[in-house]
């Protein structure tokens, strides 16, 4: 890969990584099925729990599909600002230091590793895209354990990543609950249009929090599909790796 190329496979002329949030089970039941109908592979995030062994059963399968399991803690936590987690007296990141937030992302690496020997290195998604942990004059970027212990980062920003210049501990993605597919493929469409790597978040499918219909979802798909020649779709451990091999080269 010269310095002057683009980061892409081929003839391609942008990157683009779906992910998924939080392990849910309409991802299974719809996301994962609509993906490998298409030939496209995604980036789920997952909270491996105490039944981690079976919890993550499905998703190994998912894993063997070319879909990237990645790593998103074990507990889940966010904001005390969030009512789920302060309502419920969970931890919450202004709760935590810099060992705690590193305890959670080694242990749900670890059950991932356990469950799922042969996927090799992940990516961490940031909950609710925060990378901080304590609060006011305690509060510190965890950025830096993310690098220590992941491939990449997927946060939260607003335009698709520079492979230049995109921090890979904290890349930008775009949050797409209830977009229509329309709106979708205009965000995939920036990826080629500036030569850069859109990542597009999801939770729910269909139902839940934060969802995205089934429909629209399938329209992205047919979309990335039918333009593959020229926008690259793959995970974000993928992808990072590529763009990393990119960056040193500059």
């Amino acid at each position: 890969m010269s310095a002057s190329a683009p980061p892409w496979p081929d003839e391609c002329i942008g990157a683009v990584s779906l992910t998924f949030d939080d392990g849910v089970a309409s991802q299974l039941e719809l996301a994962i099925p609509l993906l490998n109908r298409y030939g496209l592979a995604g980036t789920f995030y997952v909270n491996p729990r105490d039944d981690y062994a079976t919890q993550l059963l499905p998703w190994r399968e998912a894993a063997q599909q070319g879909h990237e399991v990645g790593n998103h803690t074990v507990s889940h936590p966010c904001s005390k600002n969030f009512a789920f987690i302060s309502d419920n007296n969970r931890k919450a990141l202004e709760e935590m230091s810099l060992d705690d937030i590193e305890r959670e992302i080694v242990e749900a690496g670890r059950r991932i590793n356990e469950a799922i020997p042969e996927q090799g290195p992940v990516s961490f998604g940031y909950t609710c895209y925060q990378p901080f942990v304590g609060k006011g004059p305690t509060r510190q970027s965890y950025v830096p354990v993310v690098a220590k212990h992941c491939v990449a980062g997927r946060g939260k920003g607003e335009r698709p990543n520079d492979p230049r210049y995109c921090d890979l501990w904290y890349l930008w993605s775009t949050p797409c609950e209830r977009m229509t597919g329309a709106e979708l493929v205009g965000v995939a469409e920036q990826a080629p249009a500036q030569g850069r790597w859109a990542i597009l978040t999801f939770h729910g499918v269909n139902d839940g929090h934060l969802h995205v219909a089934a429909a629209d979802l399938e329209e992205l798909c047919d979309f990335l599909a039918r333009n593959r020649h020229r926008i690259w779709t793959a995970p974000v451990a993928t992808v990072a790796q590529r763009v990393a091999d990119y960056q040193r080269s500059l």
